[in-house]
Parts: structure tokens; C-alpha cells; sequence
């Protein structure tokens, strides 16, 4: 355990005589080649857990104001904050930052950051992460799920031996785009700075030399995009030996993109008495299916509907029309939202080629749009996005890439999403326009 406060003060002279745990052997030889299949090359370890380090995971002590809640008013807790839980042995939520005790450091960036109290997914994801059980919390996108399972990783660092040369990551972090992992970890650099606590984002479409610097200098918290990763854990640049926290983020969008075969692979090399946190905006077989393979007597969260697939806080008006009517109406709309300056919009288009040409009409029209999408290069995806959130370029134009994990001001954002759908008694031809109106950080569409 590191240090001697609540959760320990984090002293970070890194002493030399401290034990090795489970540090990475020497990387020589040739390059590794590159074969067909990502992870081809990743056999899967055989793990002796007689044979690993012990390591801490349980670090919950429940607040005496915690401890006096009746059970009845646990139950209208939840009961108003639309909390259901599944699974036995669930702690009590925390109605406040200070009743989850976390470490000063911790408490000081939460208030920097003026937040009053904890969202419904932090209330009783905090004592469930910190008390080490494995979990899977369902919420719509902008939640809080972020924070919910980055303060317990802190927590949880602080508790394990330092990192030693060759070490890799002991909190890793799984995300489906380069945008929403860039995200988490800037929240983890907030967080982390105060305790010395060193992260880094692995992500392609990105140089790989400054990522396997990072790595190879070592880092405690890792978040990753599953290819990059893979490419990484093949060609020996880092290892998941001491990885003792692990969190699959937006897991029902990395299975739509078609990670699973990699996200198996991953897991592969992390040590089975691990912690495990799924974190979902939807609750499909396929993700159930997940959660069974790689979580052992979890603890489910709820926040809203079981068969929750959008953020119910958001206005969402369909206007049906013909293919040849679409363009006319995008374009009365968009008089409409951009007559208000403040006013910034998002529209959701099905392909790459559609994002571009959509772009290029508006731009020739006099519209400020811009675009994102796949095959865009990082530095241009990162650019658009500062112009976007600046104002600066207030029409973003994306595919699907741009549907999570979009931190966005308070500005009212208005999404309008272009797509054929297909439905009993309508007509091929005819098309949906979706104008949701949002209030609030994040949108989420989902067809």
C-alpha cells in the first residue's frame, strides 16, 4: 500500500529495493512480422494464480452516514435516481463525494471542478469499483460513467507495488474510438497529476513512436483502442502482466465495430483474478454475452430502462419524406437552427462518401460546415473537432465515429441524422429525418 491517508498519500521517490512484480523481459530479436489476423501472434497464457503477486482490490470502508441509511431509504434512493440492481451483495450508493472517502488529492480536483454531488451511475458505482467486485453499469452516454470507474483505478494504483522498468499498465482502459479514448484520458491526467500517476492514450491513425515511448517508460493507466493495442502487445512494446484493473468502456459499441475477436485476445493476457468493469449504454444479447465470458459474480447497475438505447433527455422529432425532399428540408431546417448564433449542430450522415459530398454542396452554398469521419487523418479529426467546439465552425457534418464520447459545451446542439431505414408499411424511398435537441453534453444515436 502506498502511502498513510485515507487512501494513502501517493510519496513517489521510487525506491529501487522494492520487489519486482511481474516486470517484462528483454525485447530482443528481430521485428516481429506481420501476419493476416490481429493477434494472431498473442498465444493465450496459462495463469497459476498460486504462482502471481497477491495484490489489494477492496478499499471500500462505508461512511458512518452511509451506514445509517435504513433500508427503506436506500430503496427510495434508487427508486428516484432509477437505480436497479442485479446481484447479491451490493453496497449501499453514496448520496455525496466526501461519503465515498476518497484520498484528498482527489477530493480537491472533484471540487475545483464544482460538482455538487455524484450522478446516479457514480452513486453506486463508487462503493461497488472501490470495494474490488467486478460490475457492469448500463447508462445513456454523458452519465458520468467516466469518472465513475477512473477515481476507483486512482484508488486502486495507489494500493499496488510502484512500477518497475518493463512494467506494463496496472489500469487498462478499452475504448471504441480515438476520439472518446483521447477523452478519457485527459480526464485521467486531471485526476492523476496530483498523485504522479502517469497515463497515456494508444489509439490509430497516430504515429506509434511517442505511444511506445510512453509505454516503454511506463504508465499506470492505459487507454487504448483494441488494434493498436494488439499491435503493440505483438510486437513486445508492452504486456498486461501487471494490468489488475480493467475497464471495457462503451462495450456495446466496440462489439458493433466488430472488436470482439481483439478485445478476446486482449483479455487473454490479463492475469484472471483481475478486476473487471463493463460500462455499456445498451444491454443487447451479445454484450450479456461479454459480461458472462469476462466478469466473475458481477454486480449490475441500471440506471433507467433494461432496453435503454438513447438518451431520453433529448428531444427527438421524426419528419418522414421522400429521397428527392431531403436536401429542400435540410436546408429550412438549417436556416431555422443557424438563425441563433450560439447554435451548433450535428449532422449525422450513413457513409464516408455521403459525409464528403454533403460537406462540399454546403461549403459551395455558404455554409460553415466541416466533416469527420474514418478515413480522415488524426491531426485533421482533431483539428475539425477544436473548430467545432469552439464555435468557430458551428455545422459538423460525421459519420457514425463522431456518435459517443463527444465532450461538448452547454450551447443548445441540434442533430439532425440522414438515413434510409426501413419500416413495415413505409415506402423503400421514403426517409427519416431525426431532429434531436439537446441540452446537454453528449448526443447519442443509435438506428
Amino acid at each position: 500500500m502506498r502511502g498513510g491517508s485515507s487512501y494513502g498519500d501517493r510519496d513517489r521517490d521510487r525506491g529501487r529495493d522494492r520487489p519486482r512484480f511481474g516486470a517484462m523481459s528483454g525485447r530482443g530479436g528481430p521485428p516481429p512480422m506481420k501476419f493476416g489476423n490481429p493477434g494472431e501472434r498473442l498465444r493465450k497464457k496459462r495463469w497459476n494464480l498460486d504462482e502471481l503477486p497477491k495484490f489489494e482490490k477492496n478499499f471500500y470502508a462505508e461512511h458512518p452516514e452511509v451506514q445509517r441509511l435504513s433500508q427503506y431509504e436506500v430503496e427510495d434512493f434508487r427508486k428516484r435516481k432509477e437505480i436497479t440492481i442485479r446481484g447479491s451483495g451490493c453496497p449501499k450508493p453514496v448520496t455525496a463525494f466526501h461519503q465515498a472517502q476518497f484520498p484528498q488529492y482527489v477530493m480537491d480536483v472533484l471540487m475545483q471542478q464544482n460538482f455538487k454531488e455524484p450522478t446516479a451511475i457514480q452513486s453506486q458505482g463508487f462503493p461497488v469499483a472501490l470495494s474490488g467486485r467486478d460490475m457492469v453499469g448500463i447508462a445513456q452516454t454523458g452519465s458520468g460513467k467516466t469518472l465513475a470507474y477512473l477515481l476507483p483505478a486512482i484508488v486502486h494504483i495507489n494500493h499496488q507495488p510502484y512500477l518497475e522498468r518493463g512494467d506494463g499498465p496496472i489500469c487498462l482502459v478499452l475504448a471504441p474510438t480515438r476520439e472518446l479514448a483521447q477523452q478519457v484520458q485527459q480526464v485521467a491526467y486531471d485526476y492523476g497529476k496530483s498523485s504522479r500517476i502517469k497515463s497515456t492514450c494508444v489509439y490509430g491513425g497516430a504515429p506509434k513512436g511517442p505511444q511506445i515511448r510512453d509505454l516503454e517508460r511506463g504508465v499506470e493507466i492505459c487507454i487504448a483502442t483494441p488494434g493498436r493495442l494488439i499491435d503493440f502487445l505483438e510486437a513486445g512494446k508492452t504486456n498486461l502482466r501487471r494490468c489488475t484493473y480493467l475497464v471495457l468502456d462503451e462495450a456495446d459499441r466496440m462489439l458493433d465495430m466488430g472488436f470482439e475477436p481483439q478485445i478476446r485476445k486482449i483479455v487473454e493476457q490479463i492475469r484472471p483474478d483481475r478486476q473487471t468493469l463493463m460500462w455499456s449504454a445498451t444491454w443487447p444479447k451479445e454484450v450479456r454475452q461479454l459480461a458472462e465470458d469476462f466478469l466473475r459474480e458481477y454486480t449490475q447497475i441500471n440506471i433507467g430502462a433494461l432496453e435503454l438505447s438513447a438518451n431520453h433527455n433529448i428531444l427527438q422529432i421524426v419528419d418522414v419524406c421522400m429521397e428527392t425532399e431531403k436536401d429542400n428540408k435540410l436546408i429550412q431546417l438549417m436556416e431555422e437552427i443557424m438563425a441563433e448564433k450560439e447554435n451548433k449542430t450535428i449532422i449525422f450522415v450513413e457513409t464516408k462518401k455521403r459525409c464528403d459530398d454533403l460537406t462540399r454542396r454546403m461549403r459551395r452554398d455558404g455554409w460553415p460546415a466541416m466533416c469527420i469521419h474514418g478515413d480522415k487523418s488524426q491531426p485533421e479529426r482533431d483539428w475539425v473537432l477544436t473548430e467545432f467546439r469552439s464555435g468557430k465552425a458551428p455545422i459538423l457534418i460525421a459519420t457514425d465515429v463522431a456518435s459517443r464520447g463527444l465532450g461538448m459545451s452547454h450551447h443548445i446542439i441540434v442533430s439532425i441524422i440522414l438515413t434510409i431505414l426501413i419500416v413495415h408499411n413505409i415506402p423503400y424511398n421514403c426517409v427519416f429525418c431525426f431532429i434531436m435537441i439537446c441540452p446537454f453534453n453528449n448526443i447519442f444515436f443509435q438506428k
